[in-house]
């Protein structure tokens, strides 16, 4: 009687096997994002326990933000802090590549340990609903007259953002030091001062911008991308402006992880973004997937290095 019994029970194990879940990769993971609440990097932090949970890959989330300087400021407390964790990721991306060379940091990404580049989206250029500004020929005017009269609010000096506002002086005959661009810490910081006027414009990433302007509280002048993003903004380089721009976020692993720690981290990203989910996910932030793990993301952080260094020396906005 008892050996009817367990076969029963083994034989109920397949049908029950579909709805458990999966034992998490990771049981814990410690997120650290180097920028304030409301920005893109803690959009992107977020988006990935969002996802990971529900699929078994991650059990518990604990979340870090120490914002400043285009992630300089909080990059040395997860070196110091997290070294040699194989639970910890950071969120980071052009902007603190940028930031990096434009404040001559002594600790750079070469510092951490590339896991994944994750997602790629473009700028968009914005002003307050209440400005006289009413589209990008107006703000181009305004930038031809008076470039350092007319306050443009982004993401840290030296990131994708004020790159963004140089190479439009630049392609405007003004030179990029002529521009007044002010910095701030994070999304959240970048969205209160534009909707409050205490700058005239703004750039930021368009998922960061997107819910004040479905709101009507901010007006979309332009994007910075090869197309359309929204087909009723037009593009800078069809508004006669030929610059192109993109602002890419992934994760790094803490500095002194093994071979093996790495592959896992890697395994866990890979396996995240072959999820349906993630995909929804993408498309509703309006963030392109533009995925790339191991060797391939070290040969592109590397290039991605050199290219903006050449840029902000172009620019007069590094050494």
């Amino acid at each position: 009687m008892r050996r009817r019994t367990l076969l029963a029970a083994a034989a109920l194990l397949p049908a029950l096997a579909p709805g458990a879940r999966a034992q998490a990769r990771f049981a814990n993971m410690s997120m650290f994002i180097p920028a304030g609440p409301g920005g893109g990097w803690d959009g992107l932090g977020r988006a990935i326990e969002q996802v990971a949970r529900p699929a078994g890959l991650v059990g518990n989330f604990q979340f870090e933000n120490v914002g400043g300087a285009g992630g300089i400021v909080g990059l040395p407390r997860f070196v110091s802090q997290r070294r040699g964790r194989p639970d910890a990721l950071m969120v980071a991306g052009s902007v603190m590549v940028g930031a990096v060379l434009t404040n001559r940091s002594p600790l750079g990404l070469a510092n951490v340990t590339p896991i994944a580049r994750m997602t790629q989206e473009v700028g968009v250029v914005v002003v307050p609903a209440s400005s006289d500004i009413r589209d990008i020929a107006g703000l181009l005017a305004a930038f031809r007259a008076n470039p350092g009269g007319t306050s443009v609010g982004g993401g840290s000096a030296g990131g994708t953002d004020h790159i963004t506002l140089g190479l439009i002086l630049k392609a405007l005959g003004r030179n990029a030091r002529e521009g007044s661009y002010v910095a701030f810490a994070g999304g959240g910081p970048a969205q209160a001062a534009i909707l409050g006027a205490q700058v005239k414009a703004g750039i930021s990433g368009f998922s960061e911008f997107s819910e004040q302007i479905r709101a009507g509280r901010m007006r979309a002048l332009a994007t910075t991308g090869e197309t359309r993003s929204d087909p009723a903004i037009p593009t800078l380089r069809e508004s006669g402006v030929d610059v192109v721009t993109a602002n890419w976020r992934g994760v790094f692993g803490a500095p002194g992880i093994n071979p093996n720690q790495r592959a896992a981290l890697v395994n866990l990203m890979t396996e995240l973004n072959a999820l349906p989910a993630w995909r929804e996910l993408l498309a509703t932030r309006g963030w392109d997937n533009a995925f790339l793990a191991g060797a391939e993301f070290d040969r592109f952080l590397a290039a991605d290095i050199a290219a903006t260094e050449a840029v902000l020396k172009e620019l007069g906005l590094a050494g």
